[in-house]
């Protein structure tokens, strides 16, 4: 795909993995809707780019989605991709995990993902092109003690995402997720030092690293689909 003058939709923009993807895809000529929860964050993240407008809501709010997808069309006259972004972490052992905010975190990483991913996606078949991309993370493909709860979410990710590939398959319409490993994007600042020493075990990445492989993603060929790509740091153990 060529980015040039393509309009894409980040979800979780406001920081993280979701502030760098906009400065990717802002630098490569794309057109952006951001949305997160911080109006504040989001305009200024949009004052430092080329033709980004904000949409600040709760991603658990139902309406959002396609608030989304018709402000992309008033405002651009079009909708090419969305990046499906937001996301929370609550881990913790058995014993004292607060399980409103595992609950939570259940409605924000797959009920809000699911609500988004079929909304821009009925958009695209109307519109008969269109590519989503769904942010998984390495906990989607592995599990670890403590984790089991974001784990799961991240699983509903892969298999949902590769489900929708699938029924999409021969069509205009593409379906990929990106997995990474440990990034440096705030994530872990609540963690005791044991969780923090596991995860920063074999390195960090940057969230320019991960926004890199969705541009990387998103400037493929027609005829190619990556349908995951998982990024770590070379010494990740996991």
């Amino acid at each position: 795909m060529n980015l040039q003058n393509k309009v894409v939709i980040i979800t979780g923009a406001s920081g993280g993995i979701g502030e760098a993807v906009a400065k990717e895809l802002d630098a490569a000529g794309m057109s952006l809707v951001l949305t997160a929860r911080s109006q504040d964050k989001l305009e200024r993240l949009a004052s430092k780019l080329q033709n980004a407008e904000v949409v600040p809501g709760e991603i658990t709010n139902p309406e959002l989605p396609q608030k989304l997808i018709d402000f992309a069309i008033q405002t651009f006259g079009q909708l090419d991709v969305v990046f499906n972004n937001a996301g929370v972490m609550t881990v913790g052992p058995i014993e004292s995990v607060d399980i409103e905010a595992i609950c939570q975190m259940v409605r924000v990483n797959v009920e809000s993902a699911y609500r988004i991913a079929y909304t821009a996606l009925r958009h695209f078949k109307q519109s008969g092109s269109g590519f989503l991309i769904n942010t998984s993370s390495i906990a989607g493909l592995k599990t670890a003690p403590e984790l089991g709860a974001y784990c799961g979410t991240k699983f509903a990710i892969e298999a949902f995402t590769d489900s929708l590939r699938v029924e999409l398959a021969g069509t205009d319409i593409r379906v990929s997720s990106i997995a990474p490993g440990t990034v440096d994007t705030g994530l872990y600042e609540k963690w005791d030092e044991e969780q923090k020493n596991f995860v920063y075990s074999g390195g960090v990445l940057q969230s320019a690293d991960i926004a890199r492989c969705v541009r990387f993603i998103l400037e493929q060929p027609g005829n190619v689909l990556i349908p995951r790509l998982m990024v770590v740091p070379a010494a990740e153990p996991v």
